[in-house]
């Protein structure tokens, strides 16, 4: 079903890297939304937390399959790319929460 001059491995691949991209940017928005406003009262640590925590065991699972199997290249890519902007937005809750709380004493 893959276009001819496609195997199906680059396909799929192909696929992935999309669909990860597109999962990966959309946290963009909420990171500058973030710095922009300050606000982030209305996050659940726990729910940014435990979306971190899932990203972080996908990312040692795409580096052993990278490194240790040879394949899951796009997989990888666009995972690092989640787990740096994830990261990014979660600590970013973090830091504003803990200033927020500071300024309510």
């Amino acid at each position: 079903m893959s276009l001819s001059f496609l195997t199906d491995v680059t396909f799929y691949s192909i696929l992935q890297l999309i669909g990860g991209f597109i999962l990966a940017v959309g946290y963009l928005p909420q990171i500058v939304k973030i710095m922009k406003t300050g606000s982030v009262r209305d996050f659940s640590r726990l729910y940014l937390g435990g979306i971190f925590s899932g990203i972080v065991l996908m990312e040692i699972y795409a580096l052993f399959m990278f490194f240790h199997e040879h394949t899951a290249g796009a997989f990888l890519t666009t995972n690092t790319i989640s787990f740096i902007l994830s990261g990014t937005e979660f600590f970013l809750v973090l830091y504003y929460w803990n200033k927020q709380s500071k300024k309510l004493k």
